[in-house]
């Protein structure tokens, strides 16, 4: 069996931010390079970072293809890691930055996990569970809400990520 082709280079840059103020800008920055590292491994660039308390409880990128696993979407993995750091599912007080919209299985996980608050880069209209194609934060018999920051923070480096991400897909099966 052939060796498979190497995924084409990133042509993308991590962020470094400043390790002074952890603020959503900073958490986004490292759910964005967790989307670069994505990138590099042919899947999807999609980054999580959970933080609680000012500090990192669990970070992972999209590892779908890798893992032929139809749940190995960033946030999942990220909040699998947090509840693992934390020796609790509850992820009470935490905040998840995510480069995208969450879809349905990701934003029902964030409630189960009653996480406190989810910060996304990039409003997703046909998958979208917090804000796009629909809101599960609206369900009024939902036992929990989180509260939501929808788009703006890095959103445009993090739309320019994804888009570029399918144009080069879309090349290479024009191929």
């Amino acid at each position: 069996m052939p060796p498979s082709p190497e995924p084409p280079p990133c042509p993308f840059e991590k962020r470094f931010p400043s390790q002074l103020v952890r603020d959503d800008g900073f958490f986004m920055s490292l759910a964005y390079n967790q989307a670069i590292d994505a990138w590099r491994q042919d899947e999807v660039p999609i980054g999580a970072v959970i933080e609680m308390g000012g500090e990192i409880v669990g970070a992972a990128h999209n590892m779908v293809e890798g893992a032929k696993d139809p749940t190995a979407h960033a946030e999942i993995l990220a909040i699998t890691q947090a509840a693992a750091k934390l020796g609790d599912w509850r992820l009470t007080g935490a905040t998840v930055y995510v480069t995208k919209e969450p879809c349905p299985m990701c934003s029902g996980a964030m409630l189960m996990s009653r996480v406190k608050r989810v910060c996304y880069a990039v409003p997703d209209p046909k998958m979208g569970c917090l804000g796009g194609a629909t809101n599960l934060n609206d369900l009024a018999r939902v036992n929990h809400h989180v509260e939501l920051t929808a788009g703006g923070v890095l959103e445009t480096e993090c739309r320019t990520l994804l888009q570029s991400f399918f144009q080069l897909k879309r090349r290479e099966s024009e191929l």
